[in-house]
């Protein structure tokens, strides 16, 4: 049997784009628990089952596995703070994050779009996690988006949605690889690889289809900007997205990432934009911005730890 690359096999399942959870039970002591996961799935209406997987590699894996109750807190659009404490931070997560008791005692994270309070139907070893099947014996439920989890980083269907609701004229890509970025030449300046003509709506699939048809073979990531270019008069939607190899492309160069902000760009936007991209690479926290040219915000997804 030929030998898994695991981290590859990783980066595989990391294709799969999921809702943030954070699953959360009391020790013996008492004491509250809880860790973020994006394997949760529910199993049975009839019983009611969901099951999440606990893996071993967490301080609090024989908690949860041996436990009799636990919670699942499907996190809200906006909750990445949540979720990042629940997943790295060392401290006193239930301190930092605003929670509540809910049936049998168990935390209830306060924002979450939805709240599932369970007995533990079953615990199975497998591998290195564990299936942690819940009996659904109470639960709460709101309207809204949920924080979404894709190739390492958080996205946005609310604003991706608040997007395409803006009918850009251009949308584009800043497609990376090993540490390097696709630029295509115009008039003697550089830009990210664009595709004219997207649809309200259609933005990531016409982005997809123009970018295959180019022989670039790139996941499409989270958006990473939308403004309004003064120097064009048009709208644009910058994707970030992934390449497995810097392969050879027509009239496009593969760019070291700490060359990007010496460059000559195709307007002053993009220059902005290709700073930004730059410092927020070297940390690995990437941020959305919405705006113009001269003014904007940023709102920060960030890189997972899930």
């Amino acid at each position: 049997m030929t030998e898994i690359d695991t981290r590859a096999l990783r980066d595989a399942f990391g294709n799969f784009m999921t809702g943030v959870t954070v699953v959360t039970t009391r020790d013996t002591s008492g004491n509250p628990v809880g860790f973020t996961a994006n394997s949760f799935t529910s199993v049975s209406l009839d019983p009611p089952l969901l099951l999440v997987c606990p893996g071993k590699f967490l301080s609090s894996h024989d908690t949860f596995a041996g436990c009799t109750h636990f919670a699942v807190n499907v996190l809200a659009d906006g909750q990445q703070d949540v979720s990042n404490t629940f997943a790295s931070f060392k401290g006193d997560r239930f301190g930092r994050v605003a929670h509540r008791n809910g049936a049998n005692g168990m935390p209830l994270i306060d924002g979450a779009l939805a709240q599932f309070s369970c007995e533990t139907h079953q615990a199975l070893p497998a591998g290195d996690h564990t299936v942690l099947i819940g009996r659904v014996t109470d639960f709460t439920h709101i309207g809204g988006n949920g924080l979404g989890y894709v190739n390492g980083s958080y996205f946005s269907l609310g604003l991706e949605r608040e997007m395409d609701a803006q009918v850009p004229t251009i949308c584009g890509a800043i497609v990376a690889a090993n540490g390097k970025v696709l630029l295509e030449r115009f008039e003697g300046a550089f830009r990210p690889v664009q595709i004219a003509g997207a649809e309200p709506g259609g933005q990531r699939n016409r982005l997809a289809q123009g970018l295959c048809n180019r022989g670039i073979q790139a996941q499409i990531e989270q958006v990473y900007s939308s403004f309004n270019d003064a120097e064009t008069n048009l709208h644009y939607t910058f994707f970030l997205a992934s390449c497995g190899q810097t392969s050879q492309t027509d009239n496009a160069e593969w760019v070291h990432i700490g060359d990007l902000a010496d460059l000559t760009y195709a307007s002053k936007s993009l220059h902005h934009m290709m700073t930004r991209y730059a410092l927020e690479a070297r940390e690995g926290v990437f941020g959305l911005y919405l705006g113009d040219a001269e003014r904007g915000e940023i709102h920060s997804f960030g890189k997972g730890a899930i």
